[in-house]
Order: structure tokens, then C-alpha cells, then sequence
């Protein structure tokens, strides 16, 4: 990604990194006010900074730039607390020696304010009032501790943050790079997650706009630079008294290109998978809907055939089956064996199965009653002429 930072005048311009992804943005401004940028910035991941010059022309700047050329130098490339604070300790000492070196004025100092992220670790040291902020699902926070007699005074109760924004003094600082060879930075540590965004900026950010504005921006912001440019707007927009710069980062895990395709090419495939999934699954319930419908069987209903829709089974408690008619075929006029299994239950193919089956054994119980009829007709002609025998015979007895 090629960075997208405004520069003015004396600002440290850091190179386009080669195939960097766009987690990261950055602006900085002059401001209305001031005739001169002293801040300056740096964006090399995993290091961030921004620094805030003091002393004026000729010093704030050179200042600022001093120590973040030092800090770039010799941060380290892994999110180690210690050497991040040796690397201010040393860009102090560089700005505390620079004048007698020929370089800048005596008594020139900057802010730091350097974060290291590394995949969802977070290392920041801090020296003045340039402030880092973090947004942690929507909400934001602030991670720093102003170096300065407005905040010492807002800690003792004695200013609010209201009354600090436009206290006379409110640019007093008491720490900062190039005032005390034995300046000791802060060092915050911390675990982020992705989908969080940090913000490094000078006061010209905080001290114009208030942090319910921030958090705002932060928050709708889509990109890192959209995010970075729409800040330094709005301090200029409120009357950009100072200088105002912006780093915003977008926690994302550094994943390589080859990491990302390989995650991306996962995510695919594990949707594929889950949609083959249901699909099956579809079909399986599809499958045994139609199985439950087309399937049928036989059953006693007050000692008749009844013709039932589905299978003789309960799911969850839900029949899976429903009478389709009750038969006037009696369950004991036929075969024994036959019955019994009605008297159980007894599955067939369909519906048209059922019927037919119906049909057989209302043909059978037609013949067994024509039968019967048949067989009685039959002894009772027999009887008739055994008895005309009979009398004829005792007749023949009595000599009639």
C-alpha cells in the first residue's frame, strides 16, 4: 500500500512500504494557526509513532524528526515492551545532544507517543501529552496518560476537562523527549483483537475535538485513511489551532498475502462444505417426507380394517401417520394369520397397495359367504327325502 499522508514543509516523509496492506492510514496538518508543521510521524509495521515538536521553527520540528528518525532506527520488530522503551531512551538522548552537535536549538523537545503492534499484541510507550486511543468494539478508550499540568490538575480535582481545553496553560507539559537525560518513557501493554482500531495523535486531534466526536468518527470511518483524513479535518474544522496529525491502525493480525489467500480459500471452503451439508440433509428429510407419504398400512379399528396414510412410528412424540378410511372388511373372517398382523399393524407398499389388498379380502370373504350358503342349501335337500323314506317305511310296517 502506498501511504496516503499529507505532508507540509519539514514533515518526516516515511517510504511507500512494497504489497503493505491497507490496515493503516495517516495525516498530518498544519493547522490555521501555527506557520509551521513540528510534528512529525511514522508508520513502518509494526512500528507507529507521532511526535509533537516544541521550541519553534528550526527546533519543534527538528525535534520531532530527530527522534522519530532514532526511534525507526532502533525499535525493535517484535512487540518487546523493553526494547521499545531503550529505543526512546536513546531518541532522547539524541535530541538532548543534537544542538551542540550544530543541530536545532537548546532547549528544543517533542512528544513520542509509539505503538508496536503485532498481531493482537499491543506494546506503547509514551512521553508527553500526544495521546494513543483504542477502539474496542465501538467503544473507545483511552490507553495513554497525559504528561502534563492539565492533567496532573484534572487528577487533584482541582480543573475539569472542560475548563482544561481552554485553561492558559493548558500547553504545559511536564515530560518530554530532550528535557532530562533521565527521562523515562510509560510503557503500556495490552491485548487487542482484530476488528479493533488504534489512533495515535498529537494534541492538535484531542485538544479540538472531544473524544464523544472521536470515538464517532472512529467508529462509521470505513478505512484506516478515511479514518485518519476525517479526524484532521474535524480539528481543522474547529478551528485547527495547532498542529494536527493522525495514525490510525486497523488490528488485522499482519497476515501475510499467502496467509490471507489460504484463509480466504478456507472460509470457501468450509461454506462449501456447510451448504453441502444442509443440502444433504434437505434431501434426506425430502426423502423420508415422501417415504412417510407414500407409504401406508393396515390396522384394526373396532374390529374392522382400517386403511392408514404414513408409518406406524412416532417422532418427538408426533404421529407420523393418519387413518385414511375405515373398511367394512371384519378382521376376524379373515385368515388367522392375515389378522394378526392387521391386529399389529401391518405395513404396505402405498395407499394403492392397501386398496388392492382391501379388494382381495372383500372377494375372499364374498366367497367364503357364497360358499357357505352354497354347503347349507345342499343338506337341507338331502333331509327331505330321508324323511319320506322314513314314513313310507314305518307305513309299510303297519300294514297300511
Amino acid at each position: 500500500m502506498t501511504e496516503h499522508t499529507h505532508h507540509t514543509e519539514s514533515d518526516q516523509f516515511q517510504a511507500p512500504i512494497a504489497g503493505a496492506p491497507s490496515f493503516f492510514g495517516s495525516r498530518t496538518e498544519v493547522g490555521h494557526v501555527r506557520e509551521h508543521n513540528e510534528d512529525s510521524l511514522a508508520v513502518l509495521p509494526p512500528l507507529f509513532a507521532v511526535a509533537d515538536g516544541m521550541g519553534g521553527h528550526e527546533a519543534g520540528e527538528v525535534a520531532s524528526e530527530l527522534a522519530i528518525n532514532t526511534l525507526t532506527d532502533l525499535a525493535p520488530r517484535t512487540a518487546d515492551a523493553d526494547g521499545l522503551a531503550r529505543a526512546v531512551e536513546a531518541a532522547n538522548l539524541s535530541v538532548i545532544k543534537a544542538p551542540r552537535q550544530g543541530i536545532g536549538r537548546e532547549g528544543m523537545g517533542t512528544t513520542l507517543t509509539a505503538a508496536i503492534l503485532e498481531n493482537e499484541r499491543l506494546v506503547i510507550a509514551q512521553v508527553g501529552d500526544s495521546r494513543a486511543y483504542l477502539l474496542h468494539q465501538g467503544v473507545l478508550q483511552q490507553i495513554t496518560r497525559d504528561h502534563s499540568l492539565m492533567a496532573d490538575m484534572i487528577e487533584a480535582g482541582q480543573l475539569t476537562e472542560e475548563e482544561a481545553r481552554i485553561h492558559p496553560n493548558r500547553s504545559v507539559i511536564t515530560r518530554a523527549i530532550g528535557s532530562d537525560p533521565h527521562m523515562q518513557p510509560d510503557i503500556y501493554e495490552l491485548n487487542v483483537e482484530t476488528g479493533d482500531r488504534l489512533l495515535l495523535c498529537s494534541d492538535g486531534i484531542c485538544t479540538m475535538i472531544e473524544d464523544p466526536t472521536i470515538e464517532n468518527i472512529m467508529r462509521q470511518a470505513p478505512t484506516p485513511q478515511q479514518c485518519a483524513d476525517d479526524l484532521v479535518e474535524a480539528a481543522l474544522n474547529a478551528g485547527g489551532f495547532d498542529n494536527a496529525t493522525a495514525v490510525v491502525v486497523d488490528v488485522e493480525g499482519f497476515k501475510t498475502a499467502r496467509e490471507k489467500k489460504q484463509e480466504r480459500k478456507s472460509k470457501r471452503l468450509a461454506i462449501g462444505v456447510v451448504i453441502c451439508v444442509i443440502l444433504i440433509f434437505a434431501a434426506a428429510i425430502f426423502a423420508a417426507f415422501q417415504y412417510v407419504s407414500n407409504s401406508a398400512y393396515l390396522a384394526e379399528q373396532d374390529g374392522k380394517v382400517a386403511v392408514y396414510r404414513g408409518i406406524d412410528e412416532e417422532l418427538l412424540g408426533i404421529s407420523l401417520s393418519s387413518m385414511d378410511r375405515v373398511t367394512n372388511v371384519e378382521v376376524d373372517k379373515l385368515n388367522p394369520g392375515v389378522a394378526n398382523r392387521i391386529k399389529d399393524g401391518m405395513a404396505v407398499g402405498s395407499i394403492d397397495e392397501a386398496n388392492s389388498l382391501i379388494s382381495e379380502y372383500e372377494e375372499e370373504i364374498a366367497r367364503q359367504n357364497a360358499t357357505s350358503t352354497t354347503t347349507g342349501t345342499e343338506g337341507t335337500a338331502s333331509a327331505t327325502p330321508s324323511s319320506t323314506n322314513t314314513t313310507n317305511a314305518n307305513k309299510a310296517e303297519s300294514g297300511e
